[in-house]
């Protein structure tokens, strides 16, 4: 079926749920660890790698989106969730990216923006 959410992206446990500190994905940890990010694992390098799931990931956050058509969508536009996979998304972020990810990714023209609401 053409233009349905992938049942691989919804986390399976919210207990274990974390939410992606760049685009704000929520997926359980096991999720991110088997799967990665599906938006930022080119530069997150999450997927077989548990040390950097607890880096780039936050088990705190702050109300869900589900994102079905994310061109369509004004509230993926408002959250900037838009340019991203379908899923679900965490609408705040608490935590901050090791320094050594966002030179990483600012050596990639990647800009960082955190996903904590609380810090503005």
């Amino acid at each position: 079926m053409v233009g349905a959410m992938s049942l691989e992206n919804i986390p399976k446990d919210l207990r274990s749920a974390r939410a992606c500190l760049v685009c704000s994905l929520i997926k359980s940890f096991e999720q991110f660890e088997f799967d990665g990010c599906d938006n930022c694992d080119e530069f997150l390098r999450m997927k077989n790698n548990r040390e950097n799931v607890y880096d780039c990931t936050s088990s705190n956050f702050d109300g869900m989106i589900a994102l079905m058509s994310p061109e369509d969508s004004w509230v993926g536009k408002w959250q900037r969730i838009n340019r991203f996979t379908r899923g679900i998304y965490a609408i705040s972020v608490a935590g901050k990216l090791p320094n050594s990810v966002i030179r990483d990714m600012k050596s990639r023209g990647i800009t960082y923006k955190p996903r904590d609401k609380c810090q503005r």
